[in-house]
């Protein structure tokens, strides 16, 4: 943690600067068990409890090798854990016998950024033994077959509450979500039938602080196994071999923060377990387990059941999101198509032709709309000042899609409170309207009340408030929000209406650029160890050619990268590349293999394109291992960038251009390197008037060999002909 943002070891915790507390570094652990630090060896740090624990005074143990400590069997058998290959954190616990004949688990890590120091944790082993992945998966074997059953979220949540609650013994188990801004909302419960409802309520974000979130992505899962411990402390509080406290990140038995203590007092809770519920790496909620009549600790086989469970739920939600997501885009995508068709009815002036199909308000969900284009305006049922606000509020963005769910803070005189809205051209839109939505939500005490004055001699601090009753709010102002999938459908239906516009007969060249820079890509995915870079440069003057990129994560979670090149200048090219550009996306979706996606483009542009001609360099990439498969129809082949910093042509036969393909087309393999790359582009990069094509092949692939081999801008100026009437796309992968 920045060092900024924690608070000096003097200052107390209180509510004003829980926000900042170090709870990384907590300086205690829980006194169920124990915890050594070693430095090579050699016990630099030991917490107080190995008083209690092990019948060893602290500064006996301190100084001593961990043979010396544990006995040489249980010595031995924790160097030859830590020795194997791969994370040890994967493979803990090990079990070990100490020579007075008792059985411990062994818990062991590197702290965060001290690889030099190992942590062992040692708690009295309970359960069958040994503990393996095989009788860990015997415990939850029939939960994990309730969660496949599932085919909603909700009961997928109901699930979950029920099996771990049986898993673990606790009193409570809630499943909690959270939203946007990392508000809480218990979403199922199993419980103890004379215990009160937490169903339903929600819990302001600074119930778990960032820096507390932080560590629930880090560490999946946290025991409290008596709120009322006292903290057994670590001896000295500075690591000997760091000079700093020492990161509990990891840890176990790490001591948790007297203001969460604090709170779970006042919510009568006697012991606490919580797993991280995480989707794409980050938090989305958690499993929160609460006990009421005493001490609770289940044993680290049952946590580990448990935290297995957790994982394969993770993996469940994020599936049953997918699923839920796939069948709501199905829905979309039928309404989508109609009004797709209405632009293309040039029988109508774009506003009668899309105000008149039903679609235009159901696809968003919306109350009103708003069409402005070619100099017409349709607004059934809105006043136009309120239309005329809105859209100026719009344009003043200068976002192509712009939303908002509470409109009265940039538009006070609109009757409504949302608006969704594509900025198209020169003024022109289409602006989405929605009504308040008074909304109740029920929370666990005043969230506008969160902290008690509690005097403390003659000094008064804030305290976690004591209250959890349910209390009700109603939010006004707002109405429901737009969703992720709203705004992706608005940014297409945005595409089709700007092409509409100008195949109506705005065929100028500053149309033809508007509607090429509209086709392209507005961000490039992310993928976890890769980096994406892309250029695309008009022709001499600013003629707008058929080049095109285009980038999207399949949903098998590999990569798509395409590049193409439509025969062609100004609006035609323009327009074939747009719909060669989205039928391919469609196809990728479905297809996922460059090869039939390839094919599937062939055809479409044969029965619905007639004439026209496109090469395509189109590539399919595993980002966990490096292989790309790719398809060129007509297409100069990618450039390999090797880890060591050269490069060199991938050469394959390669098939004929889109349009006039023969059959299934062959396919290219390159296996990327970390450190490596590839390179997909047009022919506008390296032809110039007079020079034979190999010469430009060799400008680039020295550029990539050379000192700008990382600046794209250098590149494309160094080796481009700045006179070419054609246009120039350059997509370059690293895989770091």
């Amino acid at each position: 943690m920045p060092e900024d943002l924690t608070l000096a070891p003097d200052v107390p915790v209180d509510l004003d600067n829980c926000a900042r507390e170090p709870i990384h570094v907590p300086g205690s652990v829980q006194p169920r068990g124990v915890l050594l630090a070693l430095h090579d060896g050699v016990v630099v740090q030991a917490s107080a409890s190995v008083a209690e624990l092990l019948a060893r005074p602290v500064d006996d143990v301190l100084g001593r090798r961990l043979e010396e400590v544990l006995g040489a069997d249980a010595a031995a058998v924790v160097v030859a854990h830590t020795q194997l290959p791969g994370d040890v954190r994967d493979r803990n616990p090990v079990l070990v016998h100490l020579p007075d004949g008792g059985a411990w688990d062994a818990i062991i890590h590197h702290p965060p950024g001290a690889e030099q120091l190992l942590v062992l944790e040692l708690e009295p082993a309970e359960g069958p033994r040994p503990l393996t992945y095989a009788n860990t998966f015997q415990l939850v074997r029939g939960s994990l077959s309730e969660l496949v059953r599932t085919r909603s979220l909700e009961e997928l949540y109901d699930v979950a509450a029920r099996e771990v609650r049986t898993l673990t013994g606790f009193d409570r188990v809630m499943v909690y979500r959270f939203d946007a801004d990392y508000n809480g909302e218990v979403v199922a419960e199993a419980k103890r039938a004379d215990l009160n409802a937490f169903h339903g309520l929600h819990y302001p974000a600074t119930d778990i602080p960032a820096q507390a979130r932080a560590l629930y992505e880090l560490n999946w899962i946290r025991l409290i196994s008596d709120i009322g411990y006292t903290p057994s402390a670590l001896v000295p509080q500075l690591n000997p071999a760091t000079g700093l406290p020492l990161d509990l990140t990891y840890a176990t038995l790490r001591s948790v923060s007297p203001i969460h203590v604090e709170y779970l007092q006042n919510m009568g809770v006697t012991a606490s377990m919580s797993i991280s519920l995480l989707k794409d790496g980050k938090l989305w909620g958690l499993i929160a387990c609460h006990h009421y009549s005493g001490p609770h600790a289940p044993s680290y086989g049952s946590r580990a059941a448990a935290e297995f469970l957790g994982s394969v739920l993770s993996l469940r939600l994020v599936a049953q999101v997918e699923e839920d997501r796939i069948a709501a885009a199905r829905r979309v995508a039928r309404d989508l198509a109609g009004l797709v068709a209405a632009t293309r009815d040039e029988d109508l002036p774009l506003t009668e032709a899309l105000v008149q199909h039903p679609a235009l308000l159901s696809i968003m969900e919306s109350d009103g709309v708003v069409v402005r284009a070619q100099g017409r305006t349709a607004l059934p049922g809105i006043e136009p000042e309120d239309a005329a606000a809105v859209l100026q509020w719009a344009a003043r963005t200068g976002e192509e899609v712009t939303a908002t769910d509470s409109l009265g803070d940039v538009v006070p005189s609109s009757p409504y409170a949302g608006a969704l809205v594509v900025n198209l051209a020169d003024g022109d839109a289409i602006a989405w309207l929605r009504r308040e939505v008074a909304t109740a939500v029920d929370w666990g005490g005043d969230p506008h009340n969160k902290a008690i004055a509690r005097m403390e001699g003659d000094s008064v601090r804030l305290s976690p408030r004591k209250s959890f009753e349910r209390w009700r709010e109603v939010v006004r102002g707002s109405s429901l929000p737009w969703t992720e999938d709203q705004l992706d459908t608005a940014a297409v239906l945005r595409r089709h209406a700007v092409e509409a516009l100008y195949l109506r007969g705005l065929a100028d060249s500053r149309a033809a650029e508007i509607l090429h820079r509209s086709s392209l890509p507005s961000s490039l995915p992310r993928a976890a160890g890769w980096s994406i870079d892309a250029r695309y440069a008009p022709g001499d003057g600013g003629r707008v050619g058929g080049d095109w990129y285009d980038a999207l994560c399949l949903p098998d979670g590999r990569l798509a990268i395409a590049v193409g090149d439509v025969a062609g200048h100004g609006m035609p090219a323009a327009s074939v590349m747009g719909q060669m550009r989205n039928g391919l996306r469609a196809l990728l979706v479905r297809e996922s293999s460059a090869a039939a996606a390839t094919l599937g483009l062939d055809e479409l542009a044969k029965r619905t394109m007639t004439g026209e001609m496109a090469t395509l360099l189109l590539a399919v990439v595993d980002t966990v291992t490096g292989r790309m498969e790719y398809v060129r129809a007509g297409h100069l082949p990618p450039l390999v960038l090797d880890a060591d910093g050269s490069a060199s042509w991938h050469a394959d036969p390669g098939t004929l251009p889109i349009g006039y393909g023969r059959g299934e087309p062959s396919t290219g393999v390159v296996q990327i390197p970390h450190g490596g790359g590839v390179v997909l582009f047009t022919d506008g990069l390296v032809e110039r008037r007079g020079d034979p094509l190999p010469d430009g092949l060799e400008r680039l692939r020295r550029a990539f060999s050379g000192p700008v081999a990382g600046d794209l801008d250098a590149i494309i100026a160094a080796v481009r002909d700045p006179h070419s009437d054609d246009d120039a796309t350059a997509v370059v992968l690293r895989r770091q």
